[in-house]
């Protein structure tokens, strides 16, 4: 009997109890996107290197080599020599591993100096592997291969000249030996994105007539006879390793850091990972604050459409006394009104949620490499709209004891 009373009176005032509704949805309809977008944003960061067991670089922090490694973020304190690499290497306990080389740059993008096996044991978002967009990897000494956004900004295309700057931020040039763009990768997500990609022997021929961070003046040596050249590097920044066993992976952590022939510091991705996500997760904390702010003001407001319309509803109130009805039935009927808008406003948002994933992911995975998987609601989730039902129920509890209050003889009253 109330049910249907609460449907009646709910659907004679129609316009406002929708527009109530689309209120709430659409909050609702925020939180779960904020939510949706928190986690996929901390799942890409996750996953941004995947497949890797260890990241060797010179002793420094955890965070620190993680950083400049895999986000070309900041410098290294120092390198890590060539002999080092090479007896990581040989250890029976590696399975395979690349070699980084930072440093200089192009245009504000880092150059980074690598072997073809990065382009194979390279891997991001759970074990996906780089993809060319266009052309193929590194064939000759000055070839290149583009991050997504390198030749999204830039304009480049295959075939291109790419002049690399010493350092970093730097107007020395490198013009003497300029590289081509012989591949453009597809768009990751991932700092890959936003770097060139050269060998490390191409990093040392571009230095063959440099020294103390200078070319030596009056020498140019032909590309043709660097191409004839040992270009063995003396060092690498760092160095991406995977082992033939898991169980080998905090053996080899712990000979590698106490490695006697120079400091060395080896990282487990991972762990790095959630020790940076924990500095950058403020964020994070008010991604949620302000969609719970947004879900609170909606609810207010349904709470003062209810009392808004208490004023206009003060005869059906008295009526309903009139006709027997109990105050606290009276009190039930707003609140499951209330409970009612609040139920239709979260379902209707989770299915605007959802259209909204459906149209967006696509374009969202292709401008920001942020991966949104349309999967079921999670308990989190439905947890949330629960909370914002009974929300609804609490917030009408004071509009709904007004009228509770309300006297039988105070609704039949004729004010002027």
């Amino acid at each position: 009997m109330i049910f249907r009373l609460a449907l009646a009176s709910l659907a004679a005032r129609a316009l406002t109890v929708a527009m109530t509704i689309i209120a709430i949805a659409l909050s609702v309809a925020l939180f779960l996107g904020v939510e949706k977008v928190r986690t996929g944003a901390k799942a890409s960061f996750a996953d941004t290197i995947s497949g890797t067991d260890l990241i060797v670089g010179a002793r420094s922090g955890s965070v620190q080599l993680l950083l400049y490694s895999v986000f070309r973020i900041g410098n290294a304190t120092n390198n890590l020599t060539w002999k080092s690499y090479q007896d990581i290497a040989a250890r029976t306990e590696v399975d395979w591993i690349v070699p980084i080389s930072l440093g200089d740059s192009h245009r504000q993008f880092r150059v980074m100096g690598t072997t073809p096996a990065f382009f194979d044991h390279y891997k991001y978002r759970s074990g996906k592997s780089l993809a060319m967009r266009d052309g193929a990897i590194i064939s000759d000494l000055f070839d290149a291969v583009i991050g997504a956004d390198v030749a999204t900004t830039l304009g480049y295309n295959i075939g291109d000249p790419i002049v690399v700057a010493h350092g970093l931020a730097s107007f020395i040039k490198h013009e003497d030996q300029p590289f081509r763009v012989s591949g453009i990768l597809e768009k990751t997500g991932t700092p890959v994105d936003r770097t060139v990609i050269v060998s490390v022997q191409a990093i040392e021929a571009i230095h063959v007539d440099w020294q103390t961070g200078a070319q030596r003046p009056g020498n140019s040596t032909p590309a043709d006879a660097i191409r004839q050249m040992e270009l063995e590097p003396q060092a690498i920044t760092a160095a991406l390793v995977g082992v033939k066993s898991r169980l080998k992976v905090f053996g080899l952590q712990r000979s590698i850091n106490e490695y006697t022939q120079e400091p060395l510091l080896a990282i487990l991705p991972g762990v790095a990972l959630q020790e940076l996500w924990q500095i950058v997760g403020i964020a994070e904390t008010a991604l949620i604050g302000v969609s719970i702010m947004v879900v609170v003001t909606a609810l207010i407001g349904m709470m003062a459409t209810i009392f808004s319309s208490l004023n206009e509803r003060r005869r059906e109130m008295a009526i309903f006394r009139a006709m027997g009805a109990r105050p606290r039935v009276v009190l039930g009927l707003l609140v499951l009104e209330a409970v009612l808008m609040a139920a239709l406003g979260a379902i209707l948002g989770l299915a605007l949620l959802y259209l909204g994933l459906f149209v967006g992911q696509p374009l969202i995975d292709s401008a920001f490499g942020l991966w949104l998987p349309i999967e079921a609601p999670t308990l989190r989730e439905l947890w949330a709209m629960f909370g914002v039902v009974v929300s609804g129920a609490i917030v009408s509890m004071v509009p709904a004891l007004r009228a509770y209050r309300m006297s039988l003889a105070d609704g039949m009253m004729v004010r002027i």
